[in-house]
């Protein structure tokens, strides 16, 4: 149409909306949430200090995160209605459309469900992070025929999602491996998922609604699922001597080596630094380090054959594999973590709300002649 601008295909390189929680430079492979280096927050802090941080835009002293810790672990069980939800779906239905099922339903239930206000908001995101890993938990074991697993209030966030499952009390490395992951997929700018929410938020629907359009964008492969993928291929090549020749036959055949590549970064993903460290230490703890080995291997074949890091996914992919999570929990994995972020980018959007609503390019037909029902062949 004249006097249009022209489309830009996923909307690379538009600026779509402002944010103070977080910032990423991906020429130099840097993530910042609010303002402090990843690095340094995944070496040093825990999953709950780091939503704080997100969430109120400072650090908490030591009193604030005891009661912030203490708000999170008091609102982990589910009403009984999502559980009795839980148990009437088919039993081969999938993770993450329980999960958008079950956070819709919650909506529905959650006592300031119609409210924007911000404490009620914050009330809402405190119940959201806590919830869902409940919510995975149960929803696997009820497809096992197990009994869902009441969450232990005495456990850190990941501990006691990692004891939800099993029912073991994990171990220490278990735990903070896990933490660490969960801090790494916590914020990532305006990534799909989170792009989904705001729109939502920007018609000033609830929480719920705009949380629920979160999980149904990452349920999509191109998003969530790259961590899935990635191990199925780890699976796949078996034997760590087999790594480069796999690797090989896959881009000679045109085929996608997964966890390879970024829309965002041009060198190494910064939290892809962290995974790795801690897929070594797993696989050194568990005593079994075949899987670590053939990672380290693809990685090492892709960087010589096409110069391509990996990214967040593939290492989070050997974590989840050394803890023995369950492969189709990896991407609900990925949601515990990045409902934090969601949350935060909701309330932003109220705080400075306009309508997103961007302009479609018209390449259709035009001019068209109108023919009548009847002279239609």
């Amino acid at each position: 149409m004249s006097g249009d601008k022209k489309s830009t295909g996923g909307l690379a390189g538009v600026v779509a909306a402002e944010t103070s929680m977080s910032s990423i430079d991906g020429e130099t492979g840097q993530l910042w949430y609010r303002g402090y280096d990843i690095h340094t927050l995944a070496k040093g802090a825990t999953f709950p200090e780091v939503l704080y941080l997100l969430w109120y835009g400072e650090l908490p002293t030591r009193a604030e995160l005891i009661a912030f810790e203490g708000l999170l672990a008091a609102e982990r069980e589910i009403p009984a209605e999502v559980i009795a939800l839980l148990r009437g779906l088919p039993v081969d239905t999938v993770p993450m459309s329980a999960l958008r099922t079950a956070v819709s339903a919650l909506g529905c239930l959650d006592p300031d469900a119609e409210s924007n206000d911000r404490a009620d908001n914050l009330a809402k995101s405190v119940r959201l992070v806590a919830q869902i890993p409940t919510l995975v938990a149960a929803h696997h074991r009820i497809r096992g025929g197990q009994e869902p697993i009441v969450p232990d209030p005495e456990l850190s966030h990941s501990a006691n999602f990692l004891y939800m499952l099993s029912g073991e009390r994990p171990g220490d490395t278990a735990a903070r491996a896990l933490d660490v992951s969960l801090i790494l997929y916590l914020e990532h700018g305006l990534n799909a998922s989170t792009f989904a929410c705001r729109i939502v938020a920007s018609t000033l629907s609830d929480m719920h609604s705009a949380i629920t359009a979160g999980i149904g964008a990452l349920k999509g492969p191109l998003h969530g699922g790259a961590n899935q993928r990635a191990m199925e291929m780890l699976a796949e090549i078996q034997e760590a001597g087999d790594a480069e020749a796999w690797v090989d036959r896959a881009l000679s055949e045109g085929r996608k080596v997964m966890g390879f590549g970024h829309r965002v970064y041009r060198t190494e993903d910064p939290r892809a630094t962290h995974l790795r460290r801690m897929s070594g230490e797993l696989s050194e703890a568990a005593g079994a380090s075949q899987l670590h080995e053939i990672a380290r291997q693809v990685e090492e074949t892709m960087l010589d054959r096409k110069g391509i890091p990996c990214n967040v996914d593939f290492y989070c992919a050997t974590v989840y594999g050394s803890l023995g999570l369950p492969l189709d929990l990896y991407t609900p994995l990925f949601a515990i973590g990045r409902v934090g972020g969601w949350a935060g980018h909701v309330m932003e959007q109220y705080e400075n709300n306009r309508l997103i609503r961007p302009r479609a390019e018209y390449v259709g037909a035009t001019d068209r002649r109108f023919v009548r029902l009847e002279d239609r062949r």
